[in-house]
């Protein structure tokens, strides 16, 4: 059971060191194929008030979506070969990375329930700031190693039902 707690913090670790060492530091690089994140991702959150509408696009797409669900695929079948001898880490990484698609997505589609309950995510996308907040699902690795800054509370509030976007279709 041992497992469940050390992969909820090996998960959120990873979310930051990835998103911190791999979506922002090789994906600026235009050739890479991590450049989604920066180029794609953070542009259309950036003009958009945090909307990305790839999120709405088809999973039959090779987008940023699709690229990052791959991403995530990858990473769930790498820690595969553990399940024998951690069924506990294991489950909970797999939940840690659909619980991690879930919630990115949404924050996504939904400003106002991003804004509420993924602050720290809203920030990173819509600070000053873009190179802090590295955390999506929970704070705790970006209070550790002090990157977790503070923006919300600095921006005037946005109307609410200026945010939410209903998509035509969700997948």
């Amino acid at each position: 059971m041992i497992g469940i707690p050390l992969g909820w913090a090996y998960s959120n670790f990873g979310e930051w060191v990835l998103h911190k060492h791999v979506l922002h530091g090789l994906g600026k690089h235009r050739r890479s194929f991590w450049s989604f994140h920066w180029h794609e991702h953070h542009q259309k959150s950036r003009r958009h008030d945090m909307v990305d509408d790839q999120y709405m696009r088809s999973l039959w797409t090779w987008s940023a979506k699709t690229k990052e669900l791959v991403a995530l695929a990858a990473l769930a079948l790498a820690h595969a070969p553990l399940l024998p001898v951690a069924p506990f880490f294991v489950g909970t990484v797999w939940a840690c990375a659909v619980n991690y698609y879930r919630v990115h997505r949404r924050a996504h589609l939904d400003p106002a329930w991003a804004r509420e309950h993924l602050p720290w995510h809203y920030d990173h996308h819509m600070g000053k700031d873009q190179n802090a907040n590295w955390c999506v699902t929970h704070p705790f690795f970006d209070l550790v190693m002090g990157t977790r800054s503070e923006f919300l509370g600095v921006q005037p509030p946005a109307p609410p039902e200026a945010l939410v976007v209903a998509p035509a279709h969700v997948a």
